[in-house]
């Protein structure tokens, strides 16, 4: 009898090849409940797991520290100690399994703690198989989650890398990341050129340490694997990935000269495009994951390695269990019911798709020239010119959804509808325990009063001198771990040695000199700001670890463009920094939450402001917010609540302007009375 995970077919075998991984990305609350997950999903007939990380654990911080209220497993699982560690792989074995984990700015703490439970486990080193995102360039673009400046940074993964070619031969330890970025707006050409700029980048830096011959470095390169979103725009999309296959082969033979083609080979996973789910008739969004899917299983030349897909349902909240093994149905029914493994690539041939791969590819490579004209991906980065770009690019994608020009079913057409027996009842998406920050945090509290001290002093200790002397980072990581020692102290020790770092927000402080149909918008901020005696003055703010700041973004640049005077400063404010910033007599104060610690920030930002004395001032909150979240806001003093259905942003705005006017004559109400 076969095993959930070996089916059998009827089918000849001989053609057939092998699929891909099936991953879903998952990690919630505790180790112990992710565990649980894992081991569900793995019985079902997933093949391979990739992890999810809270917020915390991907910025280096403990559980209890002051930027992670309201962030403990929310969206993903808490990692602050190899404790934790032992947990989330209980009775999954190690020297077996295939582990992808999201971790970029703490990646070597998180393959250390990874690497040290396996050594526990009595798993080999040079039989670990899985992959490390540790694509920190992308996180300063798109997904926020970095914490030392770029030279820092890249030192830690050319440090992963070296040490994973010795160590780990089998692991991938970077997974060049272009999923973020077309999530950040990217059009096909940004997220090539971009992608493949980074990957240039850090083997430039593995190459220059002198720390690896041309035959090690072949083996390095062998190892870098890319992870890619797909979108909508499915023939596109396809093109993009063959366009990414040989670009790769021609950048690795030609630029760094490595002559082994099966070196040079473009090894990829995916996880097609949440960006384009939408609130609004979320059915559809099952539809458009096949489609996504499609483009990157179809021409075996350009297929992935490993899918992990979104669930229909990730636009209103966390996916239940159900959601997922939806997702990991479609895969299996693709792989398993259909005839698609069992021939060569049906795509080859095509005039279409090839003329427009070579159309991507001169227009990335073009890009790419440019970005080694400015210096190099990290300069490009710091300069904040790739950030603007992709800010841009979001722009005009956003206008084209308003405008009507871009069709997305259910949102801007055909919108009448019928409600969803599938969003009915409380139980439709899956919601955190809301014990699990404070079990996190007591377990955490026990961890530290049971460790040796003296050996926690001293490996912290070996670690900043590791960092200050520029030895690789992955010894000292490890027995750190195996100390005792926590995410947070890892963090802060290095921080103390390379500092912290805030990116550029890509966001002008210019008006663009077009309309954008913003005429009516521009004419009532105009009108208001004479009756106000100043210009509207609205705060952005990004409260906790939450660096999904696109929406952020977006509504800071239409309200510069409307003619508002905008405070803007990216990522990563507590609340009571947030107030401080709002005593500069602000007008309004919007706070843009995608971690689902929107409940815990804003009322903690609502209690800060009315301590400064600012609790007239409104305040208005974005992000993925169920019904019933937002009832609490409300009630909480919230003048209003937006999720992703509400996609016009001028109409945002205006409601913004409407409700400084609304206060501001109130209070003159009160001041005449």
């Amino acid at each position: 009898m076969a095993q959930a995970n070996e089916p059998t077919t009827g089918a000849p075998t001989a053609r057939r090849d092998k699929p891909w991984i099936f991953r879903t990305y998952a990690g919630h609350s505790t180790a112990r409940e992710s565990n649980r997950l894992y081991r569900q999903n793995l019985a079902k007939g997933q093949t391979g797991l990739s992890i999810a990380f809270d917020l915390p654990t991907q910025t280096g911080f403990d559980s209890d520290h002051i930027l992670a209220r309201g962030e403990v497993g929310k969206v993903g699982v808490a990692i602050s100690h190899i404790g934790d560690m032992r947990a989330l792989f209980e009775d999954i074995p190690l020297a077996s399994m295939n582990t992808s984990m999201t971790i970029n700015a703490t990646a070597p703490w998180l393959m250390a703690l990874y690497i040290a439970t396996a050594d526990e486990q009595g798993a080999p080193r040079d039989e670990l198989q899985g992959t490390t995102q540790n694509d920190i360039i992308k996180e300063y673009l798109a997904r926020g989650a970095y914490v030392f400046p770029p030279d820092a940074s890249l030192r830690l993964t050319k440090d992963m890398i070296l040490f994973g070619a010795r160590e780990t031969p089998k692991w991938n330890p970077m997974n060049v990341c272009s999923y973020h970025l077309q999530e950040a707006g990217a059009t096909p050409v940004q997220e090539l050129s971009y992608a493949l700029a980074t990957a240039i980048a850090v083997l430039d830096r593995v190459r220059q340490s002198g720390e690896v011959d041309e035959k090690g470095f072949a083996e390095v390169v062998a190892r870098i694997s890319f992870f890619v979103n797909a979108g909508m725009r499915f023939v596109t999309e396809l093109a993009k990935m063959r366009a990414f296959v040989e670009l790769w082969d021609e950048i690795t033979r030609d630029r760094f000269g490595v002559q082994d083609p099966s070196k040079r080979r473009f090894r990829y996973g995916v996880q097609v495009n949440s960006l384009g789910l939408t609130e609004q008739q979320p059915e559809n969004n099952a539809y458009r994951i096949l489609i996504e899917m499609l483009s990157v299983v179809l021409s075996k030349r350009a297929r992935a390695r490993a899918v992990q897909l979104p669930a229909w349902n990730e636009a209103l909240g966390l996916p239940r269990p159900f959601d997922q093994q939806w997702s990991l149905r479609l895969q299996q029914i693709m792989a398993y019911e259909t005839d698609l493994l069992e021939f060569g690539d049906i795509i080859d041939g095509s005039k279409e798709v090839a003329a427009l791969v070579a159309k991507l590819k001169s227009e990335a490579v073009a890009e790419i020239a440019a970005i080694d004209a400015m210096g190099g991906a990290v300069k490009a980065i710091e300069t904040g010119v790739l950030k603007a770009k992709l800010v841009e690019s979001n722009t005009r994608r956003l206008e084209a959804i308003e405008r009507g020009e871009q069709i997305v079913v259910g949102v801007n057409a055909f919108t009448n509808s019928e409600p969803s027996p599938l969003t009915a009842g409380e139980n439709s998406i899956m919601v955190p325990s809301a014990e699990a920050e404070a079990e996190q945090i007591a377990s955490l509290t026990a961890w530290r009063a049971a460790r040796d001290p003296a050996r926690v002093k001293e490996a912290l200790r070996a670690l900043r001198l590791a960092a200050a002397s520029g030895l690789n980072i992955m010894p000292a990581s490890i027995e750190a771990a195996k100390a005792g020692v926590t995410t947070g102290e890892w963090g802060a020790a290095l921080r103390a040695e390379f500092g912290e770092f805030r990116a550029p927000t890509g966001v002008s402080s210019k008006a663009r000199q077009e309309s954008a149909d913003l005429d009516a918008l521009r004419a009532e901020v105009e009108r208001v700001s004479l009756k106000l005696g100043r210009r509207i003055k609205f705060l952005i703010g990004k409260p906790g670890l939450d660096g999904h700041s696109n929406g952020a973004e977006q509504i800071a640049a239409r309200a510069v463009d409307s003619g508002m005077d905008v405070v803007y400063d990216g990522i990563r404010f507590t609340p009571a920094e947030i107030a401080e910033r709002a005593k500069a007599d602000v007008h309004c104060v919007g706070l843009s939450i995608l971690s689902g610690s929107h409940v815990a920030l804003t009322e903690e930002v609502v209690a800060s402001l009315r301590a400064a004395g600012l609790g007239h001032v409104p305040v208005i909150v974005g992000g993925i917010i169920p019904p019933a979240d937002a009832e609490r806001l409300k009630t909480a003093g919230v003048a209003a609540v937006y999720t992703p259905k509400d996609f016009e942003i001028n109409g945002i705005l205006a409601a913004i302007v409407a409700e400084v006017e609304a206060r501001h004559d109130q209070a003159m109400r009160v001041t005449q009375s």
